[in-house]
Parts: structure tokens; C-alpha cells; sequence
């Protein structure tokens, strides 16, 4: 399930990021990879602020939605 539907509060873990290989690695080098812990911590218009190894990071729903759970 994408990392858009998670519930705020929950920790879950990454299962894959899907999109191009620039996005990918976008992603990867803000710690969002495979088994990394992500928390949602709040949610506005499909936008999330997320936590990911120890870290605050604000997504928007496009990205989220390329990070499933």
C-alpha cells in the first residue's frame, strides 16, 4: 500500500520505491530504502511530514505515493 494511506502515528516499514531511477535515488539519499522505519507525523491536502531514520522530512502526495508500505 502506498505510504499515502498510512495512518498518522503508525511506524511502518518500507517495502519498495517505485519510479525512475532519478526519483529513486532522490529518495534514497533522504533514507527512504527498504526496511527503513517511517512514521507519518501529519498530514495536510495529501501532503505528509514523515519521519525517517531520525529525521523530519515534508513529501508531497506525488512522492508519497511512489513509497509503499
Amino acid at each position: 500500500m502506498p505510504l499515502l494511506l498510512a495512518r498518522r502515528g503508525e511506524t511502518n516499514k518500507i517495502s519498495a520505491v517505485h519510479g525512475k531511477d532519478e526519483i529513486k535515488r532522490f529518495l534514497a539519499n533522504l533514507g527512504f530504502v527498504e526496511g527503513s522505519a517511517v512514521t507519518v507525523i501529519s498530514e495536510i491536502d495529501g501532503n505528509l511530514i514523515v519521519n525517517v531514520k531520525d529525521a523530519r522530512i515534508a513529501l508531497s502526495k506525488q512522492m508519497a505515493a511512489k513509497i509503499f508500505i
